[in-house]
């Protein structure tokens, strides 16, 4: 499964980069970015800022999965709340909990 297949970046030129340029194309922490990814065998479009898209593929480097996989994974433990948020979420309490802050 591939994780940034379509990027379509709201404000930025970046949309017109191929695949292998957008792995090293500049990030803005704050910049919302639009990634289609193939989750639970539906293609699904999610809109993150920057800095969440690096932390959730430092994890799921960390973790042996890809972004894909993650991500369904988070889909899939949600409880209602729209998988952008629940992504933010998931990357706050990892984040906290890898400092010793309480969930």
């Amino acid at each position: 499964m591939t994780s940034a297949i379509e990027v379509a970046d709201q404000g930025s030129s970046d949309q017109d980069l191929p695949d292998q340029e957008l792995a090293t194309a500049p990030s803005a922490p704050t910049r919302m970015r639009k990634h289609s990814l193939d989750i639970a065998g539906h293609r699904t479009s999610i809109s993150l800022e920057d800095a969440f898209w690096d932390a959730l593929r430092e994890m799921a480097t960390t973790q042996g999965v890809s972004l894909a996989g993650l991500v369904a994974r988070i889909d899939a433990e949600r409880d209602g709340a729209n998988l952008s948020s629940a992504i933010r979420v998931y990357v706050l309490q990892q984040g906290r909990a890898s400092q010793g802050a309480p969930p």
